[in-house]
């Protein structure tokens, strides 16, 4: 692995410059599309196998070339962040998509896969752990995937992998997909195009976000054994540039992770002209859209017997949601909902603004920033900040649910909104403040619930997951963060099932979901209230210290170069240096 120098890039082509050669690009693609759903298991196999060795030479490069650019200073443990969200993620998504792939035929890889009713008859599918490499790197977290209602366990798998079947249409014809990127996390744009290749039979072509085109260099490389064979195009650009691919004849289907107004903008067109085109039901662009959209999304803690140890580290916890990426996260937490009657309430809030104003320090790096932060501040004129030296300072509020525009816009940059819910119970205070996300917040792609194990007793599991039915987000996290559902392979990732072209909020679909499970519902995803080693005084025998994510990590760099390296090629040999680590952070 080499140390990156980073180089400018040059300024962003014009479509009069470009136009020959994304038009050569899409033809290159429109002739291999029949090819690549020709293409067998056994090649899909080796070409991901290609795809680790080839990433691997650029990881290092990747991770410090985005760190610079997000202004994350050389040698700061922050650096693990783009280690995770970018090389690591890519390349744990290969390692879950094989074994699928090898035992694709007849579904085979669905037996011994565990599978449960929930208490209101759905059917839950348990995808992690799904290896000793689960148990050992994620020792106490869980993954749950619900499917939609319907689906059963005599059916679920006619509802998998319906693309490998020899009677599906898409087994026989392929597509020419435009997947626009995301500027923020690093591994959007490549697994969004691993979707469209291994779940849905279609070549892509990746319009990458001018916020992070530096990426461009090391996707080319990583993903050159697609590119080579003629089912993979990247190219960047501006504005111009991704509306002549939206309406290019040749591309069929549209993938976009982004904000619903750059959706809306390709749906219905923009200003006047684009609101009469919605009002209407009369979209200018008519092609298959799927969408990743982000979401005002709530972080729901439940009062319990907290210890002081407790109340440190789930601040570490939420601070995490709040700031990692610099709060440029479509699932950042932006609603911290707290019980108004809890005796611990002061504490916890004083121990998160702790963990904030402690914070590594960090770039403001994503556009328009200072400004949906002044916007912010508009809309929550309570304010108050939380200082952060080295860093934009956070600011927090309290949330006025009367006002619409509060609790309705994502803020996408470093900024808190409080809100309190009454309760006579942990259960009763559980039930409200479900109700109050469901109803008053925007979007559903992630929800996060912060509870003591001895609430969950004390509620009932049966009945905790009947109350957590009633959620309806994408992806729950209880004692985790939704990102660890992003940087999990195996779950499906998007908004919760049911949002339409006119009213899209988080969007429409999912995408990563390497058991290609086809009608999922939501994501579940769980790990321990308490770290390793403390867990033990409490009789949890989990082995999971503080996470690698965690902004309080002290070792997220060198944990980052580990777990890339680890996943490129899984050994025993390399747990202990990892765990060593870990404890270390």
């Amino acid at each position: 692995m080499r140390t990156h120098t980073k180089n400018p890039m040059p300024p962003l082509p014009t479509l009069a410059e470009c136009q020959s050669s994304l038009d050569q690009d899409l033809q290159t693609l429109a002739e291999h599309r029949s090819r690549w759903v020709q293409t067998s298991v056994a090649e899909r196999i080796a070409i991901l196998n290609e795809i680790k060795d080839a990433l691997l030479p650029v990881a290092q490069a990747w991770a410090e070339t985005a760190s610079r650019h997000k202004g994350i200073p050389v040698g700061s443990p922050l650096e693990g962040e783009e280690w995770l969200s970018g090389p690591y993620t890519v390349m744990a998504y290969c390692n879950q998509m094989m074994p699928t792939l090898s035992q694709v035929q007849g579904k085979q890889h669905l037996s011994g896969l565990p599978l449960r009713e929930l208490p209101n008859g759905q059917l839950a599918a348990r995808v992690l752990p799904h290896s000793l490499w689960d148990h050992l790197l994620l020792s106490g977290v869980t993954l749950d995937v619900w499917m939609q209602p319907g689906v059963n366990r005599t059916n679920l798998a006619q509802h998998t992998a319906a693309i490998y079947d020899s009677a599906s249409p898409q087994h026989k014809t392929g597509k020419v997909s435009l997947v626009l990127g995301a500027g923020n996390i690093a591994a959007i744009a490549p697994l969004d195009v691993f979707h469209k290749l291994f779940a849905e039979n279609e070549v892509a072509m990746l319009k990458m976000n001018p916020v992070n085109d530096y990426l461009i260099e090391f996707l080319n490389a990583a993903l050159k054994p697609l590119i080579d064979r003629g089912f993979v195009r990247i190219v960047r650009g501006g504005i111009d540039v991704g509306q002549y691919l939206c309406n290019h004849p040749l591309v069929e289907t549209l993938h976009i992770t982004g904000a619903g107004a750059s959706h809306d903008a390709i749906v219905w067109g923009t200003g006047e002209q684009g609101a009469a085109n919605k009002a209407a039901n009369t979209p200018i662009n008519t092609r298959q859209i799927t969408s990743e959209l982000g979401a005002v999304c709530p972080t729901i803690v439940v009062p319990g017997p907290w210890s002081a140890a407790d109340i440190r580290f789930q601040a570490e916890q939420v601070a995490t949601q709040k700031l990692h990426n610099s709060g440029f996260n479509c699932v950042a937490c932006q609603v911290l909902v707290l019980p108004k009657d809890w005796d611990q309430k002061s504490a916890f809030v004083q121990a998160l603004e702790n963990v904030i104003g402690n914070a590594p320090p960090r770039g403001l790096y994503y556009p328009g920033a200072p400004e949906r932060l002044a916007g912010f501040c508009t809309n929550n004129p309570t304010f108050k900040t939380v200082k952060r030296p080295g860093a934009q300072d956070l600011v927090m509020s309290t949330l006025d649910l009367g006002n619409a525009k509060a609790r309705s816009t994502e803020v996408f940059a470093p900024a808190l909104n409080l809100v309190e819910i009454g309760g006579q119970d942990a259960e009763a205070y559980l039930i409200a403040a479900i109700e109050m996300a469901n109803s008053q917040l925007y979007g559903t792609l992630g929800a996060n619930i912060v509870i003591h194990p001895q609430t969950i007793a004390q509620i009932g599991r049966q009945r905790f997951e009947e109350i957590l039915a009633d959620l309806r987000y994408g992806t729950i996290a209880i004692n985790a963060w939704t990102g660890l559902g992003f940087l999990s392979a195996q779950s499906p990732w998007g908004a919760f099932p049911g949002h339409t072209l006119d009213d899209v909020q988080s969007g429409i679909g999912v995408v990563h979901n390497t058991m290609l499970f086809d009608k999922t519902e939501r994501a579940v995803v769980e790990a321990p209230f308490r770290p390793f080693p403390r867990n033990l005084l409490s009789l949890s025998f989990t082995l999971l210290p503080r996470p690698p994510w965690f902004i309080t990590n002290r070792k997220g760099a060198i944990l980052g170069l580990l777990l890339v390296a680890f996943q490129h090629r899984p050994s025993l040999l390399k747990m202990p240096r990892i765990f060593w680590n870990a404890l270390l952070g």
